[in-house]
């Protein structure tokens, strides 16, 4: 009985891990985090992956959903 709850609690451990990256979970999270967070899904690719070069890539300038929002908001695609 006990072997499942260890076997059970390991496996939700490692599910938590894989889903962040292998870094801690991110609590009581305000707008300051989710905007980073969104910053970092664009540089990086994943929500959690961060970058240290000081320029963006090429690529930051086209992915951003407010131009495809602007975009759509004044009819223009």
């Amino acid at each position: 009985m006990s072997a499942m709850f260890v076997v059970t609690g390991v496996g939700i451990n490692f599910a938590q891990t894989r889903r962040n990256e292998g870094k801690k979970p991110r609590y009581s999270m305000d707008d300051w985090d989710r905007k980073m967070m969104n910053r970092d899904k664009q540089l990086t690719g994943t929500p959690r992956g961060q970058n240290d070069a000081p320029v963006a890539p090429p690529e930051f300038k086209i992915n951003s959903s407010w131009k495809v929002y602007r975009s759509l908001r004044n009819g223009v695609l």
